[in-house]
């Protein structure tokens, strides 16, 4: 685990150089922009330029977190409807339990996704909080590598939500994710709403809040970080680089990294969870194998500077590839441990060796929402234009 100290002459080793990006032609579409690396890195020394203290951090994250829902499309943020939750098909579990869910994040507008429950019971404030987004990988929030590390979560003392993506599968195919380009701003409102359905519980403990997804998913939790501060530790997976901000339409298909405002990347935001914890973890076969010499020091000094040093953390694997495996959920699951007081010996041995071995994995189609017992309300809005309309209509 890294904890080095932020390196002084860390900025001052870059050459200068404007903010403009250099969108490549190869990109299927010039919404998504990729920059070369070195200049993902200036752009962060350009950044540094603009603060120098708390207060000024401060008014420029307030900044970009105004300019993340204006460029979204959720300024104003809607309104907070009844999330009608329906929650069944309880399955016990070694520890825990697995639920199926759905609920409004808008009326009409269905977050589907799985309860984790530990299997002991709780009283007021008893359990952590944990959101889990996934990333786009065919099999979402239903993957093997999805399921087990909301079960070690819920073992662990945790109540865990596994959420889909919008329109990624076939619980949630109100709109296409591909082509809506108001994805992100529906995935961002269906965060927070999760998180109103987790804090609905009296069980769970507001002030031990945790989020954390791979790719797609990643971008979520540093998303939702950056926005709500009801968020008390993060952990982002593959994700947070300098020069990449993601090649779909929930991820940078809006105008929210560069405005006339200001100009910032993924790692700027992520760094937003200041003074929370906060881990990173970066591999070396993607775009964060930079992570340990640019985006890491970057947030080391936007923690020091709000007086939590210690509160931000890297776990880089050099030779592992893009993913969410058991070598990058062992990190995670320390690091909510220690943050979040769950019992990581529910997991380990006395040695403290974590062991995945307690868990079995559920069929897909067992953890479906809907189905023949449970059916689509028919009230749910279908296709892009529905969707936006129930958006900007709980907006007004």
């Amino acid at each position: 685990m890294r904890r080095s100290l932020f390196p002084q002459n860390f900025f001052a080793l870059i050459p200068l150089c404007g903010l403009a990006l250099l969108i490549l032609s190869s990109r299927t579409s010039s919404a998504f922009p990729k920059i070369p690396e070195e200049q993902g890195a200036r752009n962060l020394e350009e950044y540094a330029k603009t603060y120098s203290n708390r207060e000024e951090w401060q008014a420029r994250a307030k900044k970009i977190r105004a300019g993340i829902l204006e460029g979204s499309g959720l300024n104003p943020l809607p309104r907070r409807t009844p999330l009608e939750s329906v929650i069944h098909s309880r399955k016990e579990m070694d520890g825990y339990s697995v639920e199926n869910v759905y609920f409004e994040s808008l009326p009409g507008f269905f977050v589907t996704g799985n309860l984790y429950r530990p299997l002991r019971k709780g009283s007021l404030n008893s359990f952590a909080g944990v959101l889990c987004p996934h990333g786009h990988s065919k099999e979402g929030r239903t993957a093997e590598y999805t399921q087990v590390r909301c079960a070690a979560l819920a073992r662990m003392g945790s109540i865990v939500f596994a959420y889909d993506m919008v329109g990624w599968n076939q619980d949630n195919r109100q709109t296409d994710h591909r082509k809506d380009k108001n994805v992100f701003a529906f995935q961002t409102w269906n965060s927070m709403r999760a998180l109103d359905f987790l804090l609905s519980f009296r069980e769970v403990d507001p002030r031990r809040i945790g989020v954390t997804g791979e790719s797609g998913g990643g971008t979520q939790t540093f998303m939702l970080t950056a926005l709500d501060d009801r968020v008390r530790v993060a952990a982002p997976v593959v994700m947070a680089s300098a020069h990449f901000y993601g090649g779909c339409n929930c991820e940078s298909g809006v105008p929210i990294h560069n405005r006339k405002e200001y100009q910032t990347n993924n790692a700027e935001i992520a760094a937003m969870a200041a003074p929370r914890p906060l881990l990173l973890v970066s591999v070396g076969g993607d775009w964060t194998k930079n992570t340990p010499k640019v985006e890491f020091p970057y947030a080391q000094r936007v923690y020091s500077i709000m007086g939590a040093p210690g509160n931000v953390q890297n776990h880089h694997l050099p030779e592992d590839k893009h993913g969410y495996e058991f070598s990058k959920r062992q990190p995670v699951y320390r690091f909510f441990a220690q943050h979040l007081k769950l019992r990581l010996s529910r997991i380990s041995d006395d040695e403290e060796k974590i062991s995945e071995d307690f868990f079995k994995p559920i069929k897909a189609e067992e953890l479906f929402a809907f189905n023949d017992s449970y059916p689509r309300p028919n009230h749910a809005v279908q296709g892009a234009s529905a969707c936006l309309a129930a958006l900007r209509k709980a907006q007004k």
